[in-house]
């Protein structure tokens, strides 16, 4: 279908955090009805994690802010708000798009001062959400970190990643490439109903055999599991079973955590959709944004024993972008820059 447009102007009700951010148009079309896109010249394309925040990398990419996958629970919704937008509908239906990030980084990565330190992209929000297909951001930014020998990684709900498969095998030809993909639901009301805007379980399993049978060793990120809703043992067996038998190597899992705005938008749908487990919610989530630690040790005796059965391994290391981001505190935009 061809890309129609209405442009508007930059400047027509353009808020002041869009505009800092180097808004030069804001586009909707039809293709993605109910979606705004507010492409942005940004200034850099790579951030420095602070060291507060005890990730296992140090440089992330975000090609966009905002995601269309519109999960419930994203953990990254919070990262709207300094463009004075909310963190709810706002974070999944306006998508600010950094058109010029290859040129920037590649630039950037071409200094002096650059030392190939890994970067991680998939972070924050997903750089494979529809929008790419559109876009297509990603491509440059595979051939500059490439081209420039710097190892990366990619985290994501996205089979769109499957596209750029033949650049991610010359790419691991020449530096560390690292992939993972995200799986936590496999029922089908619960997946539509906790991420409407995402690709279906099956589609991003096929994505892993294909990652797979290019020959990547595959990371699935089945988390974050939500209490009371996927934790069962059926659930759980099953989502093991699917993650091994689609060629996966390894497996990470741990409970949801509810920080900042994410907290209230998730617990509006369930107050709706579940509200029996209101008062169970309240209990997990007493002390704020992360869940009990006896849910969480429950949870991990639950879990291990099936990645064993399975043969999954649990990776931790430098180059997995597996941990969810601590928010980071106003001053510290860089984090979702």
């Amino acid at each position: 279908m061809r890309w129609q447009s209405q442009t508007l102007d930059a400047e027509d009700g353009a808020l002041p955090g869009l505009t800092r951010a180097g808004l030069v148009r804001t586009v909707r079309t039809p293709e993605f009805d109910g979606i705004t896109f507010h492409e942005v010249l940004c200034k850099s394309a790579l951030n420095k994690m602070p060291e507060s925040s005890a990730l296992p990398f140090r440089w992330t990419i975000n090609p966009m802010r905002g995601c269309s996958h519109a999960c419930r629970y994203c953990f990254a919704r919070g990262s709207h708000e300094y463009l004075g937008l909310d963190a709810g509908r706002d974070f999944d239906s306006e998508i600010v798009v950094k058109t010029n990030v290859a040129a920037v980084l590649r630039r950037e990565l071409g200094r002096r001062s650059w030392q190939r330190e890994a970067v991680a992209l998939g972070t924050n929000t997903d750089p494979y959400q529809r929008a790419e297909g559109r876009y297509r951001l990603m491509p440059g930014i595979i051939r500059a970190l490439t081209e420039a020998g710097t190892p990366f990684s990619i985290l994501t709900k996205g089979p769109l990643l499957r596209r750029d498969l033949p650049l991610l095998v010359e790419a691991a030809r020449q530096v560390e490439v690292s992939v993972a993909v995200s799986i936590a639901i496999l029922d089908p009301d619960l997946h539509h109903s906790l991420e409407p805007g995402t690709p279906e379980p099956r589609a991003r399993l096929e994505l892993v055999r294909a990652l797979a049978e290019a020959g990547f060793t595959v990371h699935v990120m089945a988390a974050p599991i939500i209490p009371c809703l996927t934790d069962s043992r059926a659930h759980l067996h099953a989502l093991v079973a699917a993650i091994a038998e689609a060629g996966a190597t390894s497996a990470t899992a741990f409970p949801m955590h509810l920080r900042g705005p994410t907290r209230d938008w998730f617990l509006s749908w369930l107050g709706t959709e579940h509200p029996a487990l209101m008062r169970r919610y309240r209990q997990l989530y007493a002390r704020g944004g992360t869940v009990a630690p006896t849910y969480r040790t429950w949870l991990r005796e639950r879990v291990d024993p099936l990645l064993t059965e399975y043969g999954l391994h649990r990776l931790q290391g430098p180059t997995t972008p597996l941990v969810q981001p601590v928010p980071a505190p106003a001053d510290q935009l860089a984090l979702f820059g």
